[in-house]
């Protein structure tokens, strides 16, 4: 299951510019990786179809009742987001790309560590934001849409639209590519075990 993060009418959701809408991108980005993913013969969809923001507690509903039809064992869900430092009025420092998982050691972190591999690949020069002190590089959050769903989950922080370098890399098409092909290729490393 793919989670593109927010919906139009989310405030704050955009670069400073405006050129940046994280509602539009994490959605483009969840509808590439979703055609790569059922090209190669991998059941996936969408946890969120519609443009409007959606709760995140019928995000984590829409998750555990696939889970509940098809099996939690057979379901994993990657949220795309696109990080900001501030309130999207301002320019900001704050560079690179992130994975999250819930806190404690689950079976997410193994997901994560596909996704740090499969966009080191991808993004070799990208700087990667990294926490180590549990022995992997995720972040670990208590973000409700990893705490609230049963399966392996985990939130990409596609670096940050409130960097003006960064909002410009996140804009290009072959950017764009490169992040759903580095998803895609760390879904299928893990679906293969």
């Amino acid at each position: 299951l793919i989670d593109a993060g927010h919906g139009i009418d989310t405030p704050g959701k955009r670069s400073p510019d405006g050129s940046f809408l994280e509602y539009l991108w994490n959605r483009q980005i969840a509808d590439l990786v979703i055609a790569r993913l059922v090209t190669r013969g991998v059941d996936a969809s969408l946890v969120v179809t519609e443009t409007n923001d959606i709760s995140l507690r019928t995000r984590a509903m829409r998750v555990n009742r696939i889970c509940d039809q098809v099996g939690t064992q057979n379901v994993l869900l990657v949220s795309i987001h696109a990080n900001a430092a501030g309130d999207g009025s301002r320019w900001m420092q704050a560079r690179g790309w992130s994975c999250y998982t819930t806190v404690g050691e689950t079976e997410s972190d193994r997901l994560a560590a596909r996704m740090y591999d499969s966009f080191r690949v991808e993004f070799p020069d990208a700087r990667f934001r990294t926490e180590w002190s549990d022995g992997d590089p995720d972040y670990e959050e208590n973000f409700y849409i990893l705490r609230k769903t049963r399966c392996p989950a985990v939130l990409l922080e596609n670096w940050f639209y409130d960097n003006r370098e960064e909002c410009a890399f996140l804009l290009r098409q072959d950017t764009k590519e490169h992040v759903a092909m580095a998803a895609f290729w760390a879904i299928r490393y893990y679906l293969a075990k």
